[in-house]
């Protein structure tokens, strides 16, 4: 049974779309940007930058054709977590074709350099921020200010079809979306938008071939759980801590009884010893932020990037991996920037890279869990590829790979290591389902966002699709 919100935003959708088709296409394809301060010369790819409106917002985008074989090759939409980071996150920190040099960084405009495992090698990818209010995206409405999973879904599978109809060269590509942390919640739904308007032929009709996930979050119950067990698997904590906490929270961290004081001291001794790990990677250091510390605590509520603030915050912390997250603050409030990229003067008062303020006070998060859409998605002939860093305690693998199990797959390929030149990648396991195909892998040594800890090994993840397009094909 579809939740109510669900059918009520679907229905807004189809209303939507169908007004869509009765009225006239203005030009909102976007601009070829050509060259980029901070890069020196014209972009050896093809780069487009846009808006497209969605239900009185403006959703901006970049696109990059892919650098392989553009009519064939996937056209995939990449969804970054938050809620409320820039696609400009994917863009220039995980799959996109640039990145900055943070090495020589001395002041001014930072410089960019060629990424070597760039997606869009092989693929098309549209960046995205989204939902509204994030990175250069903006509402035209102060009612539209205010965000929820569901009209994040819809925003997102509007846009698409808008997008298609601006780009009808690629309707004929396969398409995938891909996500990043928080937004793993949303290949699920908007699959399933995209599967029922196929079914009801609206167009254009998207060829869905599947879709791909990086520390998705999935169940935020289940995650909080996870974190548990995966700190004492972890040698976090020791194991006598865990045993009682186990016993006496009766395995449920997320819902405790105010009653239950042996239950509340062990979880209260589990949060001291995990206090100054950092959960995005935690055998990283705890650095210095560039942001206002944001409530990470609230795990079971949203997936939200951990930014503390040290107690021995300096400016030689830099050196960490924050560093060039303000680098790209740097870059993309620069106004020649900004003109480079054709985004409309005047509609945002400074960008910011995760919109902190979207996330803790003007989004609902209304989707506990969207392991019901997985299943019910079983049914369909998709490919879909989970990956997971094995030292992520954001969204711990191991919670991964429990509502993975709870689909009662097929396993066609038992679990077993991967190789990139020569060594274990990480691990991976496949199931099926007649015309539905699964593949899980952990990236060995990664942490939360495994495309910006293993660029390499995520790039030889994603590129590995053969024949019978199976990801992590031997």
């Amino acid at each position: 049974m579809m939740p109510s919100t669900f059918i009520k935003f679907l229905s807004w959708v189809y209303s939507y779309l169908l007004l869509l088709l009765l009225l006239p296409r203005y030009g909102e394809s976007g601009s070829i940007v050509k060259y980029l301060p901070g890069f020196p010369g014209e972009l050896p790819f093809v780069l487009e930058s846009g808006y497209i409106s969605v239900n009185e917002s403006e959703l901006f985008y970049l696109f990059v054709e892919s650098q392989g074989k553009p009519t064939e090759d996937p056209l995939i939409i990449y969804l970054i977590g938050g809620p409320g980071c820039s696609g400009f996150n994917g863009f220039f920190f995980q799959t996109g074709p640039l990145s900055f040099n943070s090495t020589d960084y001395s002041g001014g405009l930072p410089s960019l350099v060629l990424n070597p495992y760039s997606w869009t090698k092989t693929a098309s990818i549209i960046y995205i921020d989204a939902p509204v209010s994030t990175g250069f995206s903006y509402a035209t409405s102060w009612e539209n200010l205010v965000v929820s999973d569901y009209l994040y879904a819809s925003q997102i599978y509007v846009f698409i079809r808008k997008w298609l109809l601006e780009h009808p060269k690629f309707i004929t590509n396969p398409f995938f979306m891909a996500s990043d942390s928080y937004a793993g919640i949303m290949p699920p739904i908007v699959s399933k938008y995209i599967l029922i308007g196929n079914a009801e032929g609206l167009l254009p009709r998207i060829k869905l071939v599947g879709f791909l996930s990086g520390s998705p979050h999935t169940d935020g119950e289940l995650e909080v759980n996870s974190r548990i067990s995966f700190a004492h698997q972890m040698a976090l904590i020791p194991d006598g801590l865990y045993q009682s906490a186990k016993t006496n929270c009766d395995g449920d961290y997320t819902d405790i009884d105010a009653n239950n004081t042996a239950c509340l001291e062990a979880i209260q001794a589990i949060e001291m010893c995990l206090d100054r790990i950092n959960e995005e990677h935690v055998l990283d250091p705890l650095c210095a932020t560039i942001s206002p510390r944001s409530n990470y605590n609230q795990l079971r509520r949203s997936v939200k990037e951990k930014e503390n603030h040290s107690p021995t915050s300096k400016q030689t912390d830099y050196w960490c991996r924050y560093f060039p997250y303000l680098l790209l603050v740097v870059y993309a409030n620069d106004k020649s920037v900004q003109e480079a990229l054709n985004v409309r003067e005047g509609t945002i008062d400074e960008w910011v890279r995760c919109n902190v303020s979207l996330a803790q006070y003007a989004y609902t998060y209304e989707v506990g869990t969207v392991v019901e859409y997985h299943q019910n998605l079983t049914s369909h002939g998709l490919q879909v590829l989970m990956y997971s860093g094995d030292h992520d305690m954001v969204v711990p693998h191991i919670s991964t790979e429990s509502w993975i199990s709870s689909l009662e797959l097929t396993v066609d390929d038992y679990w077993r290591p991967w190789f990139v030149d020569g060594q274990v990648a990480g691990y991976t396991v496949k199931y099926t389902n007649y015309g539905y195909r699964l593949t899980y892998a952990t990236v060995k040594g990664s942490g939360h966002s495994p495309t910006e800890f293993k660029p390499k090994e995520s790039f030889e993840m994603f590129k590995r699709p053969r024949k019978g397009s199976k990801f992590l094909s031997r």
